[in-house]
């Protein structure tokens, strides 16, 4: 519906007494600071913007349908209302006159309470309070109007300022603390004494009973390794001080004699007091629809200001969105779409631990970490199919009624299919075929990428090869632009879904991926795999994982892009560079010795391997690629080239031709680097 004819429908019911009725969902909003963003300075038509920040309350009604996905919300506590109440941080980038907006929120799932959306979309650099122009980077979200809203969804996020967390309850049974199954894994780089529970630095579900003889620890050499029992004498649930006492700590595990680096230590132990993790998603849902269909004075936003809400995640916080919406959390307590477009950015075939008792929802799953939690499991096509060994039969998007449907973009990087099992979103569950796509979905896909986008010059972290400088981000601005054109008008389709297929011999089985043997590379190791994987009979129906580590039948199977005789992917969409190379771009990086098993992927990295810089470089080296000389002969011509690849993809719309510029620009850059810089080792880095 055209956006004026959409305001004036809404004002008119307004007028005429009959709006809905306002919801008990937030109760209230409290705003705890107010800036202008950027010294007062005016973004285009949006002019300028302010930020708030605060705390939104809510309580939902534990009988509405809406919220009976919720795990365990008949054991939340009640208020004098019989709700059930929590909150969660907020932050928002608006135009200080709303009207002046594009009518839009663009609702970025924070991932482990950061923000992230300005880095991907404005070039702009990390912060936890983003306000100055610096912080803004080029401006782009807010030259084109969007409102920019964060809000706490996870409440075990680390403990630092400007983090969004839910502040959740935890469940009980009446006076009784709720108890469970915990696993915790412990993976070191050097020998260490002790480590949290909880994954990463987040805060972990304490030990109920440090001597229950449910508690156990056992240790692997490696991923497809048998476990061995670790005596439990041995080991014990604390902490490790400087001066090398011992005291106890329900949220740490120590270890006599350490933990061996590179080994997988699983310690299985009851917790007690599971948070309502499962409010989180409905706090999200909730704060949307406030936003769209009702007024929020407190923050300036007249009812109609908002008519759409695009979410946006990356990562673990794609795979939240993956999840939101299989669970139903897209409709609402009035039984209204929450959110109109979902982008779910390198979540590859993922989902995870957001809505089940004791759910961690900072554990993934890599290549070598953070194994078998439940992130990737089926279903994984949006469309229905049915997994004959398992004999269970469901699409990701199967529940969700036309009227609460949204438009879904997924975006996924070349690593993504190495170390997160995504062709598993496009292809039927035995491997065999390309799954058909719905009517509302596109999938794009960046060929030769790496989990978060490049940067240069490139490189060494954690993997053998320089890490992968492929920068595919300027994909992502035309991408929002039209799904923000195909919210508002459904006949306004966006470029059409660019991905590896089966049929195009675009995507095939690792073994059969053919890549070159070039001179002091290794070759790739075998990718992240997705099981069948048994968390207890009523994991899937109440949300308790009772068997920890689970019972683990087989594996699905995993294709991954096909290779030229460079090395490069031959399907999905290619940013100039890609297209007209200078190097080999890869999703895949094999660790170092000083991170990881040498013969195992690396987490979240790809690798970039130039080419030779001439034929005298290539025979020296017994490289078998062609040299940059041989290739293009002059800067100009190579430039030329990625001119012409640059413009065709503006003109299919996966481009903006303003943003010609800094691309051409680092395609210079790039060649200036390898040819006209001293890198050390004759262009083989």
């Amino acid at each position: 519906m055209n956006r004026l004819i959409a305001t004036f429908v809404t004002l008119s019911v307004i007028a005429l007494g009959v709006a809905a009725t306002a919801s008990a969902d937030v109760v209230r909003v409290d705003v705890e600071s107010r800036a202008d963003v950027a010294g007062g300075m005016a973004y285009g038509l949006a002019g300028p913007y302010e930020k708030l920040a605060g705390m939104v309350h809510f309580e939902v009604d534990p009988a509405n349908p809406a919220n009976r996905i919720v795990t365990d919300i008949d054991f939340a506590p009640r208020n004098d209302r019989g709700m059930v109440e929590f909150r969660s941080n907020f932050f928002l980038l608006k135009p200080k006159d709303a009207a002046r907006g594009n009518g839009t929120v663009l609702y970025e799932v924070s991932n482990r309470g950061g923000k992230g959306m300005l880095g991907y979309f404005n070039n702009a650099a990390g912060s936890r309070d983003p306000q100055t122009a610096e912080e803004m980077g080029d401006g782009f979200l807010l030259q084109n109007g969007f409102s920019l809203l964060w809000l706490g969804w996870q409440f075990d996020v680390p403990v630092r300022d400007g983090q969004m967390r839910l502040h959740t309850p935890v469940a009980a049974d009446g006076d009784n603390p709720l108890t469970g199954l915990v696993r915790s894994e412990v993976i070191v780089n050097e020998r260490t004494w002790d480590r949290s529970l909880a994954d990463r630095n987040h805060i972990a579900y304490p030990v109920a009973d440090p001597d229950d003889p449910a508690n156990v620890m056992t240790v692997r050499d490696g991923v497809d390794q048998p476990r061995r029992v670790v005596p439990r004498d041995q080991w014990r649930f604390a902490r490790r001080n400087d001066d090398g006492s011992i005291v106890d700590d329900p949220t740490r595990v120590y270890l006599e004699g350490g933990f061996e680096p590179f080994k997988i230590y699983d310690v299985v132990y009851v917790a007690k007091d599971p948070a309502l993790v499962g409010l989180g998603p409905a706090a999200v849902r909730d704060m949307i629809s406030k936003l769209k269909y009702e007024a929020t004075p407190e923050l300036g936003l007249p009812a109609g200001a908002i008519e759409h809400a695009v979410a946006w995640g990356v990562s673990q916080s794609g795979r939240f969105l993956r999840t939101f919406l299989h669970h139903g959390y897209n409709v609402d307590e009035q039984n209204r779409r929450a959110f109109d477009g979902v982008m779910s950015h390198v979540a590859g075939g993922g989902r995870g631990s957001f809505n089940h008792r004791f759910a961690q929802p900072s554990r993934d799953g890599h290549p070598f970490l953070n194994k078998l939690y439940p992130s990737d499991i089926f279903p994984f096509t949006d469309v229905v199919q049915h997994d004959p060994e398992t004999d269970m039969r469901d699409g990701l998007l199967a529940g969700i009624q036309p009227g609460h449907m949204p438009k879904v973009f997924y975006t996924n990087s070349s690593y993504e299919y190495w170390g997160r099992a995504a062709s598993l979103i496009h292809t039927t569950i035995d491997g065999t075929a390309d799954a058909p796509l719905l009517d509302n979905v596109r999938i794009y896909s960046f060929a030769g990428g790496q989990h978060g986008p490049g940067r240069f010059p490139p490189r060494l972290t954690s993997g053998q090869e320089l890490s992968n400088p492929n920068d595919y981000s300027w994909f992502l601005r035309p991408l929002l632009l039209a799904m923000d054109r195909w919210i508002d008008d459904d006949a306004a389709a966006p470029p059409a879904s660019v991905y590896p297929r089966i049929a195009d011999d675009d995507l095939v089985p690792p073994e059969k991926l053919g890549f070159p043997e070039l001179p002091g590379v290794g070759q790739p190791a075998v990718p992240h795999l997705a099981y069948r994987a048994v968390y207890g009979p009523e994991f899937r129906t109440r949300g308790i994982a009772s068997e920890q580590p689970p019972e683990v039948l087989s594996a699905f199977p995993i294709l991954v892009p096909s290779v030229d005789a460079d090395g490069n992917e031959t399907g999905g969409l290619m940013m100039p560079e890609v297209a007209v190379p200078l190097a080999t771009y890869t999703g895949w990086n094999l660790f170092h010795a000083e991170a990881g098993p040498t013969d195992v992927l690396s987490s979240m990295q790809g690798s970039y391997v130039p080419f030779p810089r001439t034929a005298d470089d290539r025979e020296r080296t017994g490289d078998p690629r062609s040299s940059i000389q041989e290739r293009y002969g002059s800067r100009a011509e190579y430039l030329g080239r990625v001119t012409e690849a640059a413009l065709a993809l503006v003109e299919d719309g996966y481009l903006l031709a303003g943003d010609l510029a800094p691309i051409l620009a680092q395609a210079a850059r790039h060649w200036d680097y390898l040819m006209e810089e001293d890198t050390g080792n004759d262009g083989q880095q």
